[in-house]
């Protein structure tokens, strides 16, 4: 059985990447994660590009070429979002800007994993949601949602290091 992960990352992490890993600096690894997209390991939700539209910088413009990267919402992604904030409500009243996409990218790594990946080898898809945000006691944020629907999140950094990049 092979195991293979797939990614959904949150803004937070792209402007994070953005923000200490720029392009022109750091061309080597937005090549890397350029490579996850064009596979289809890395996705996020066009949610995720409106809060990012908002930056005029090298992250927005980045974002615009990557056609197969932003996921557009489907009726089954609306539904699980709606469940998500029927259980978690204060998931939509986030203090924070850019916070509006989290249901919807929670809600695309809930739908993945209803997907099961069908090949010739016996393929365990692993959903790890990528995001800057701390469990941090019961503050609803995505990790406190993806503990309840057994989804593992992790940072920018340790995507790198589950993918064995070095720089």
């Amino acid at each position: 059985m092979t195991t293979m992960n797939y990614y959904v990352i949150d803004s937070s992490s792209l402007i994070e990447l953005n923000r200490r890993y720029p392009i022109d600096v750091f061309p080597t690894l937005w090549k890397n994660v350029e490579t996850l997209i064009e596979k289809g390991f890395l996705i996020s939700h066009k949610e995720v590009l409106k809060e990012i539209s908002i930056m005029d910088d090298a992250l927005n413009k980045w974002a615009k070429k990557q056609k197969k990267f932003f996921k557009e919402l489907d009726e089954k992604q609306m539904e699980i979002v709606r469940q998500i904030l029927n259980k978690y409500p204060s998931l939509a009243k986030s203090d924070n800007e850019t916070a509006a996409a989290d249901p919807f990218v929670i809600a695309l790594a809930v739908e993945m994993g209803s997907d099961p990946q069908k090949t010739l080898f016996q393929t365990v898809k692993g959903r790890i949601i990528v995001t800057e945000e701390k469990l941090r006691g019961n503050k609803v944020k995505i990790p406190f949602v993806c503990k309840d629907y057994s989804i593992e999140c992790i940072d920018i950094i340790e995507m790198c290091r589950v993918e064995g990049w070095k720089f």
